[in-house]
């Protein structure tokens, strides 16, 4: 489908391996967004679902959507495959939920692994005790309306974040992060090293023989020719 306003882009071919996809499970939002020089992620959106649950990983459908409707989300989840994250682009707004309950149980009974929602989603008290992953920016009992337009599969706005189809979608309690595929290999490469080398700094603080010379360094350059 190729009209404007309700385009369907075809879903781009995977550029990660499975096996790396599963890796960014084991490193955190933050270490990642260290790793990506502070510069990317995802703001103002706050986990809705339970505390307990995993962090999410997989890669992104992207939603435009018109503010306040649904329609090309109810599309994207029929569209997505197993371990996809569905990721919307709702303009920020507040006033009409985009998801709820029932979609919900949709895309998690499709395999989909969470939803990432620039816009309101109900049944709060339902996302707050599952464990699929729903991350948002509010919540509204207002319903939404399904009548278009919007598109799947292209380039959104998400907190501040540019994401693309088929970038890799990353959340977990400190918020979400999306990878660009073009460099998701090389920023998992580092995400893990930092994982290690923090691993390493907890080990010091423990032994009691963590030390930060790069403090005093700092102050005394910030410092230096001063009155």
């Amino acid at each position: 489908m190729s009209s404007v306003g309700f385009r369907i882009n075809k879903r781009p071919a995977a550029r990660i391996s499975a096996e790396a996809l599963a890796q960014f499970a084991t490193v955190g939002s933050a270490q990642i967004s260290d790793c990506m020089g502070r510069l990317y992620g995802v703001v103002g959106l706050a986990p809705r679902h339970a505390a307990s649950a995993l962090r999410m990983v997989g890669l992104a459908v992207t939603v435009k959507a018109r503010p306040g409707d649904n329609l090309m989300i109810h599309k994207a989840i029929a569209l997505a495959q197993p371990g996809d994250v569905i990721v919307v682009d709702g303009a920020g707004e507040a006033t009409n939920a985009l998801v709820g309950e029932l979609m919900a149980m949709d895309a998690e009974g499709r395999g989909v692994a969470g939803f990432v929602i620039d816009g309101a989603i109900r049944d709060a008290d339902v996302f707050a005790q599952g464990a699929f992953p729903c991350f948002a920016r509010s919540v509204s009992h207002r319903g939404p309306y399904k009548d278009g337009p919007g598109e799947i599969n292209v380039p959104v706005s998400i907190g501040g974040q540019v994401v693309c189809a088929g970038d890799v979608v990353v959340g977990d309690a400190d918020g979400v992060i999306a990878i660009p595929a073009a460099i998701a290999e090389d920023v998992l490469a580092l995400a893990l090293k930092k994982e290690a080398d923090e691993a390493g700094i907890k080990e010091r603080i423990r032994a009691g023989t963590y030390t930060k010379p790069w403090v005093d360094k700092t102050i005394a350059d910030k410092t230096a020719g001063g009155a």
